[in-house]
């Protein structure tokens, strides 16, 4: 099954995303340094992308940059004086990643390397963020979205990445952190009444997974 999911997104990718040497390199780039296989799919990347579009985006914040494939997709999408800040507790990554945005030619990304919860409480001169991306070590999801909140007006977007986990989303007994973090996160969006929220299961060349979509009312 999973084999198929991949084939529907190559198609998907091929048929309606125009071939993009830059990111085809940047990917390249993360594979030769070592970065783990877990950048968004392409066709998500043009979905944050279309987000960033619709809702007018200035400030993005990006809350786990890796190698800063997503985070690409995101600062190309903004307008001349847009900018993204982008949280990367890694420092290697951030090096990769600093790399990757220079190759693409962007000179509107700050990367911050530290943990998020280190670096998120020294953003308030820069808040309200329009869009805010989280997609970073799941048990601090909560953390991120309180964070998030804090950093928010209204009509912030907010989206929370790899939130299915292979199903195991549902189950309050997983032993799993990442799950527990999810859950408690999902919890908290759900009961907040400041926010609008959705959330979709996706299927595809990253395999079974999901993301929220939130709106500050």
């Amino acid at each position: 099954m999973h084999a198929k999911w991949s084939a529907v997104d190559e198609y998907l990718v091929n048929t309606l995303l125009p071939a993009d040497p830059v990111l085809d390199n940047l990917l390249l780039h993360n594979q030769q340094s070592s970065l783990p296989p877990i950048d968004v799919a392409p066709n998500q990347g043009q979905l944050l992308a279309l987000l960033v579009h619709i809702s007018g985006a200035r400030k993005v914040l990006e809350i786990g940059t890796l190698g800063g494939y997503s985070t690409v997709w995101m600062a190309r999408a903004l307008p001349e004086d847009g900018c993204v800040v982008t949280l990367e507790a890694d420092a290697h990554h951030a090096r990769v990643a600093q790399e990757n945005i220079c190759s693409a030619g962007l000179n509107n990304v700050e990367i911050r390397v530290g943990p998020a919860a280190d670096t998120l409480p020294g953003l308030a001169a820069l808040a309200p963020f329009d869009l805010i991306f989280i997609d970073a070590d799941k048990p601090n999801d909560p953390l991120y979205l309180e964070w998030a909140l804090k950093y928010s007006r209204s009509g912030t977007l907010i989206i929370g990445d790899n939130v299915v986990r292979d199903g195991e989303v549902t189950n309050p007994e997983s032993p799993d952190e990442r799950v527990q973090g999810v859950r408690k996160f999902i919890e908290m969006l759900g009961q907040d009444p400041r926010l609008t929220v959705t959330a979709l299961q996706t299927v595809g060349s990253k395999g079974w997974d999901g993301f929220t979509l939130a709106r500050v009312k």
